[in-house]
Order: C-alpha cells, then sequence, then structure tokens
C-alpha cells in the first residue's frame, strides 16, 4: 500500500499555485472551500472534537477505514491522482514553441500549446467520469450517471464543490469558452471512439467504466451533469473574462490566450488530487466519528 490518508492530508500543501487557483475560484461558491491540511487538524473542523482521546480515536477508526480493502477509499485517491497525473502528461506532451514573452519566466511553459477542441472535450469529460467512479467508491454506490447529477446538485459541499467548479472553469470555460456544454456534447457525439483512445485517463480508467457502449455512458454522465453545469455558469455571471480578471493577480498573461493559461494549469496544478484527498478524508472523518 501507499501512503495512508493520515500521511496524505499531513503532506498538504497549505500554499501552492494549486491552493492559490483554489483560493481564487472560491468567489464562485464563497466560502464553501477551506484549505484544511493535517488530519488531526481536519478532525477538529469537521467534527468540532478538541480533547485528544476523541481525536486519536477518529484517526485510528479512519485509517482502519481507509486500509480495509472492501472498502473504495484507496481507490478513489487512486482516480483523483491519475486524472491530475494524466493531465500533465498531455499538457507536457502538447510540445510547440508558441507561446510568447509573457510566459519566459516559467521555465517550461513555452513547451505547451493549447489541447484542441475535440481533445480538451473529451479530457473534460472523462474527467467528469471520473468523478463518478470516485464519488460511487467513497458512497459505495452504483454507477448511475442520474444519481450522481442529483447528488451533485444536493449533497456536494466543500471540497467535492470546489472540484466541480475547478472542472468548470479551468477544463471547461478557459480553454472551450463560454459555450463549452454545446462543445462537448458536438465532439462526444460526432467524435466517436477514436478521441477516447488517446486519452490517456480514459486508458487508466476504462476497467471502471461499463464496458458495454463506454462512450454512451461517458456522453450519458455529461448530460447528466450538463443541467447543473449551466446553472452554476448562469446563477454566477461566470465566463472566460470575468475568471481571466480574477486569476490575473495570480498568473500573469495576455487576454488573448486563455487556451495556454489552461495548458498552463493543467501542467502545473494537480486540483483533483489535492481536493480529492480532502473529500476522502472528510468522509473518513465523518463516518468514524460516527462509528464510534
Amino acid at each position: 500500500m501507499g501512503q495512508s490518508i493520515i500521511e496524505l492530508v499531513d503532506e498538504l500543501p497549505e500554499d501552492n499555485l494549486t491552493v492559490k487557483i483554489l483560493n481564487v475560484l472560491d468567489f464562485i461558491v464563497p466560502g464553501e472551500w477551506e484549505n484544511l491540511v493535517g488530519f488531526d487538524n481536519t478532525i477538529c473542523s469537521v467534527t468540532g472534537k478538541t480533547y485528544p482521546d476523541d481525536i486519536e480515536s477518529i484517526r485510528e477508526r479512519a485509517l482502519e477505514l481507509y486500509e480495509d480493502p472492501d472498502q473504495g477509499y484507496q481507490t478513489a485517491i487512486w482516480i483523483y491522482r491519475t486524472l491530475d497525473n494524466t493531465d500533465t502528461a498531455i499538457a507536457a506532451a502538447a510540445l510547440a514553441d508558441k507561446v510568447g514573452d509573457t510566459f519566459r519566466w516559467i521555465p517550461f511553459l513555452d513547451k505547451l500549446t493549447p489541447k484542441a477542441d475535440t481533445v480538451q472535450s473529451v479530457d473534460l469529460s472523462i474527467k467528469l467520469v471520473g468523478e463518478l467512479i470516485a464519488h460511487s467508491k467513497i458512497h459505495g454506490l452504483g454507477l448511475n450517471p442520474v444519481d450522481f447529477a442529483a447528488s451533485v446538485k444536493e449533497n456536494y459541499h466543500n471540497e467535492a464543490l470546489m472540484r466541480m467548479v475547478a472542472l468548470v472553469a479551468i477544463d471547461g470555460l478557459i480553454p472551450l469558452g463560454a459555450d463549452f456544454i454545446s462543445k462537448v456534447r458536438k465532439s462526444l457525439d460526432e467524435g466517436g471512439e477514436s478521441p477516447l483512445a488517446n486519452n490517456p485517463a480514459f486508458t487508466m480508467l476504462s476497467d471502471s467504466i461499463p464496458e458495454f457502449k463506454q462512450l454512451g455512458f461517458i456522453r450519458n454522465t455529461f448530460d447528466a451533469v450538463g443541467d447543473w453545469m449551466d446553472n452554476l455558469i448562469s446563477s454566477t455571471g461566470l465566463s472566460p473574462e470575468s475568471l481571466f480578471d480574477r486569476m490575473g493577480g495570480v498568473i500573469e498573461v495576455a487576454d488573448d490566450k486563455l487556451d495556454y493559461v489552461a495548458a498552463f494549469l493543467d501542467a502545473s496544478t494537480n486540483c483533483y488530487e489535492h481536493t480529492g484527498i480532502q473529500t476522502v478524508a472528510r468522509h473518513l472523518i465523518q463516518r468514524a466519528a460516527e462509528e464510534i
């Protein structure tokens, strides 16, 4: 087994580019996300427990649950990490010397180029399916896109909600534009199986996606959550331009190169892994506290 959930939470960064970007995106869902770092600190924040004996009991039970092979917590962590790791690989593999002087202070960024719309659309869709699978593993549920969409709407808060917001902003609006929902649907309808085969995240997760009509399952998942994403955008007034304005204090780039911003964020942040670890930790702690 790799690192324990305690080690993963203890080693989360308090401040790096990922944290800065998530803090910027907090304006979309104000107050939902707090960068909880440290397992004992997370126990205190989630449960309100402060006595050392209570904290230790919750800590031990949460660790037992995480290490239980019959539970899906380790798989969920693996999915969140895989989605970020493969994203980095895609960005790093997209080599082209097309980036202007604005980015020269970032050593590797002059090697990045934006993904084509189809590739980006498939990538977003696979991330959404990965979220569904991880959600099912954490909660012991089946793979039902409609039920998942209802849970996103009704039950996603804190780190989980921030992760979905980051998906909409970083993987949708910034690289694909305000009409990204229709672009993704079009790509899934017209692209066929070929773009899936070229997506490393799909390759890694394919065994977890229902084997019969995998493309149909991916389409159904995106369609099910599409209304929630559309409502998030319309209710908050989100646009690529508003996101750029907010991110201007963190990364400096010309406003006509938002697709390069997306490539940069793909290569240099791990929002899925960071918030995914926090999501799994929160659920484990809540369950452990209830059980003891």
